[in-house]
């Protein structure tokens, strides 16, 4: 194992998820929250996802016991000081990361590496906010990140071969498949992924096909296994909508302009799994 203690920024879906991956691998793992209540919220997720693996045989007690005791929570920053690496999972606005990254950088052991898991904003701007832009990378997991394979490994111009190749090394004791990518809006996947996804909301506000229709028809006619609606529901609209941005930003492709459903939905609440409604009721 590459790093014997990681710090995680954030304990939501994606910081919970990091967590247990890389507990999973053998590490310490410190996740800090921006609450007592979110970090207890966090613990007790956890607690839950690892009972159901020992019921689905995936994990035994007593490895499900190890991983736990491997995995706390605090409020505090200075708790990470002695963390050798440190990924930041927390909402994808840069201004907050790069508020964040600044003061982390005077938080934590200069030896430590510094990672975002930003699926779509510049790595070389929050690096820039610290005093070891060589140490800074990006190391983005999907969600659910126990479950999903890939990590994109996001270099930005700044990053030392030494920084690239530790990253690298912490995804492979992670069981998961690196992939080393530019520091270029949107990486590979959402780069990709998201102009398909705006398209579904399109021709859904053109009416050409229900949500539940374009959803079947991705799905048998591609062999996807999710539709776009219920996969933007899974991602969040929220965080959809402002890779959207992100990405229309930098390159100015009217293909990434969001469509105007996707921003009135945002501004209604209706962000997807998380907050009950989106495309689809999970309210039942």
């Amino acid at each position: 194992m590459t790093f014997q203690k990681v710090g995680v920024l954030g304990s939501g879906i994606m910081g919970s998820g990091i967590a247990e991956v890389a507990a999973g691998a053998g590490a310490l793992v410190v996740v800090r929250s921006r609450s007592q209540a979110t970090a207890d919220a966090m613990l007790a997720g956890l607690e839950k996802s690892l009972a159901k693996q020992v019921e689905k045989n995936k994990r035994t007690p007593e490895e499900a016991e190890a991983l736990r005791a491997r995995v706390s929570a605090t409020t505090s920053l200075s708790d990470l000081h002695d963390c050798d690496l440190i990924i930041e999972s927390v909402v994808e606005d840069l201004a907050v990361k790069k508020a964040l990254f600044n003061e982390l950088d005077r938080a934590v052991q200069h030896s430590a590496i510094l990672a975002t898991n930003t699926s779509t904003l510049s790595v070389i701007e929050l690096a820039m906010e610290t005093s070891r832009p060589e140490r800074v990378c990006g190391v983005h997991f999907f969600n659910p990140a126990p479950a999903m394979s890939l990590v994109e490994i996001v270099r930005p111009l700044c990053a030392s071969d030494e920084t690239i190749n530790a990253v690298s090394e912490f995804a492979l004791a992670c069981e998961k498949d690196p992939v080393l990518v530019k520091d270029q809006a949107g990486f590979v996947v959402n780069a990709l992924l998201f102009p398909y996804l705006n398209n579904a909301i399109r021709l859904l506000e053109q009416g050409v096909a229900t949500k539940e229709g374009i959803d079947i028809a991705m799905k048998g006619g591609c062999g996807f296994p999710m539709g776009p609606f219920a996969l933007l529901d899974l991602v969040g609209l929220d965080t959809s909508l402002a890779i959207l941005d992100a990405l229309h930003a930098e390159f100015a492709d009217p293909n990434f302009a969001p469509v105007p459903l996707l921003r009135r939905m945002v501004s209604a609440g209706q962000l997807g799994r998380k907050s009950g409604t989106g495309f689809y009721d999970y309210r039942r």
